[in-house]
């Protein structure tokens, strides 16, 4: 791919917002979600919690879906951000490969969501990390928030590759469908 050619939007890690700069990452623009829209949301995934009932004091202090301090939002944040923008998660079943996600289904899938662990401080903080892969005028991207710059694929091998590797590492990926 020659330099220049496609422009991409790649928003950049801070605090723990890595859903919100995901979603962003995946819908191309700044500010299509803000804080704001994810804390609404995890706020309404609480209030209308079936098990609210069962929350320990913890829980009320701290809403199960997000932390207020540093974001830190969880997958029924994702779901629900994404339905609003008419979109469909689909979990991808680890037990088969990529080779079973149809990558040139440009009509069917928008994008991928990843949900990484990591590790840090010598092994001593463990956490998790959303990330996003797009593909955007034919090419595919990593467009991972803690990357100064997005990542291009060569090729979708290369993309089925890397999604092997994680998987095996442990993430969880979420195929962002569109509604036909």
């Amino acid at each position: 791919m020659e330099e220049g050619k496609t422009n991409l939007y790649h928003e950049r890690q801070r605090l723990q917002l890595c859903l919100l700069h995901s979603l962003n990452n995946l819908f191309q623009g700044k500010d299509v979600f803000t804080r704001y829209d994810l804390n609404s949301i995890a706020e309404k995934l609480g209030v209308d919690d079936p098990n609210r009932g069962s929350w320990s004091p913890m829980s009320i202090v701290f809403n199960p879906h997000h932390n207020e301090i540093t974001g830190n939002y969880d997958i029924n944040v994702l779901i629900a951000a994404l339905e609003q923008k008419g979109k469909n998660v689909v979990w991808h079943d680890m037990r088969n490969g990529a080779s079973s996600i149809d990558l040139d289904d440009h009509d069917r899938l928008m994008g991928i969501v990843l949900n990484v662990p990591v590790r840090k401080f010598s092994g001593l903080w463990k956490s998790r990390h959303w990330v996003t892969l797009r593909c955007i005028q034919g090419f595919w991207y990593n467009l991972d928030s803690d990357f100064s710059a997005p990542y291009a694929f060569k090729d979708t091998e290369q993309v089925r590759e890397f999604l092997d590797a994680i998987i095996t590492a442990g993430a969880q990926v979420l195929l962002v469908m569109n509604q036909l």
